[in-house]
């Protein structure tokens, strides 16, 4: 005969009846997803924050949102400084983000990403990385209507004159582009100077640059960035088009170019400015 539970006895989830175990790990796991909206609205904030903006974003009352920071806290995956009162990220969470930064391969997110982007709008793209000698071109899809310029994958593009180079130029420290850049301006065969700071101001505003015919006549080019978590450019993908193109349709396809950088930038671990 089995004996019933005496009175007082805490039934644990292995002793519940079925049905009652199946609640409690739904409950479990609820609790779980709420812990990782907690965390996430954490990580999606630039700073330490007050408890209010963690539960505004999270989409729960204070105290709810301190009930999950407080478990959080102890499991070392949240802090709280001691004299302002806000949270943060903890060691155990900025652990895991490394590591998983470690494993993420962002060329092999990038690229088949812009093959879709290609397919889907017919215009040719490129991905580019910054190489010894300046922005280098790894990869070269080509659209419906192929563009028939001498740019190929290893082709070193000018940081003045082209779209890919503005991007890198808006983005790496000026003291790794100032060697370059003092170069291109030396040879450069333009009535007007160049205005390197309105040049990075418009770009980073933007989050693209735009040139017309400026690098290859007939050409026209877009480029937006790829951003690690330090706000860096690692790849720039650039959408070209020649006159067979409607230049109507050029503000839209940027738009579709930015939005991909900016998922391609969060999947690695980087950020998007906020404005844009």
């Amino acid at each position: 005969m089995t004996k019933a539970p005496r009175t007082g006895q805490r039934r644990t989830e292995k002793s519940a009846p079925p049905r009652t175990r199946a609640v409690v790990v739904r409950r479990g796991i609820r609790s779980a997803g709420i812990a990782f909206d907690v965390l996430s609205a954490l990580a999606a904030e630039p700073e330490a924050v007050s408890l209010t903006a963690v539960a505004r974003r999270a989409g729960l009352s204070a105290s709810q949102a301190h009930r999950y920071l407080a478990s959080l806290t102890r499991a070392g995956f949240a802090r709280q400084n001691p004299d302002s009162g806000y949270y943060d990220l903890g060691s155990k969470a900025i652990q895991i983000g490394l590591a998983a930064l470690a494993r993420t391969d962002v060329f092999a997110l990038a690229d088949p990403a812009i093959a879709e982007f290609t397919r889907a709008t017919g215009r040719s793209t490129l991905l580019a990385a910054r190489g010894p000698l300046g922005p280098t071109v790894v990869r070269l899809h080509a659209g419906r209507i192929p563009v028939i310029t001498s740019i190929a994958v290893g082709s070193v593009l000018p940081y003045l004159r082209s779209a890919t180079g503005r991007v890198f130029l808006s983005f790496l420290p000026e003291d790794e582009t100032a060697e370059e850049v003092a170069n291109e301006l030396a040879t450069a065969r333009m009535q007007e100077p160049f205005d390197i700071h309105a040049i990075r101001a418009r770009v980073r505003a933007e989050m693209c640059a735009s040139v017309d015919e400026l690098l290859i006549a007939g050409l026209r080019a877009t480029a937006a960035p790829i951003l690690d978590i330090q706000g860096r450019v690692t790849l720039v993908a650039t959408t070209m088009a020649t006159r067979a193109f409607d230049p109507a349709d050029d503000a839209a396809i940027a738009g579709q170019l930015q939005a991909l950088c900016r998922r391609l930038t969060e999947s690695i671990g980087g950020h998007w400015p906020a404005s844009n």
